[in-house]
């Protein structure tokens, strides 16, 4: 995660770490980390020796002798966009998560929805798609957006556009 530590603040998100030990350990993982890979953790890490936040937050499979390794996205308003479990033997892809933060980020931004694999989209590349038609008169607006040239459309259903 220090790696993209950077992006997601450019994003305006804080990242946070959790794990269930105590300081005295993720001070030494910090300090292996700087010493072994040259790197230095400059995000908070909250130590949950008792393993209550990550109880309360799901983060215990049942029957489980160790964390799941979980990310939650929280916005500014406090609300949980997004919850990604990984189990404890595979690790996390930050590229991945980083992706979604930004699809989050320009989805509330922008009204629209990001398809899969965005930018990088099979079918739309990197458009987003514009939320669908909920009455006959905006199918009618979308059919002249469409003729005006500021959407594309598969048909009035499923339409997308450059994002600004």
């Amino acid at each position: 995660m220090q790696k993209r530590v950077e992006q997601f603040r450019e994003l305006g998100v804080e990242p946070i770490g959790l794990s269930v030990d105590q300081v005295f350990s993720h001070l030494k993982w910090m300090e292996w980390i700087k010493e072994n890979l040259g790197m230095e953790i400059t995000f908070p890490v909250i130590a949950d020796d008792r393993g209550n936040l990550a109880d309360a937050l799901g983060m215990i499979p049942s029957g489980a002798t160790s964390t799941a390794r979980a990310v939650f996205v929280v916005d500014n308003k406090g609300i949980i966009r997004a919850i990604v479990y990984y189990p404890a033997e595979v690790g996390r892809d930050w590229d991945e998560i980083l992706r979604l933060v930004k699809a989050l980020k320009i989805s509330t931004e922008k009204g629209v929805a990001l398809p899969h694999k965005w930018p990088n989209n099979e079918l739309i590349g990197d458009r987003a798609i514009v939320p669908p038609a909920g009455t006959v008169e905006q199918i009618k607006k979308r059919k002249e957006a469409k003729a005006r040239g500021e959407i594309e459309c598969y048909d009035w259903w499923f339409c997308h556009k450059k994002l600004e």
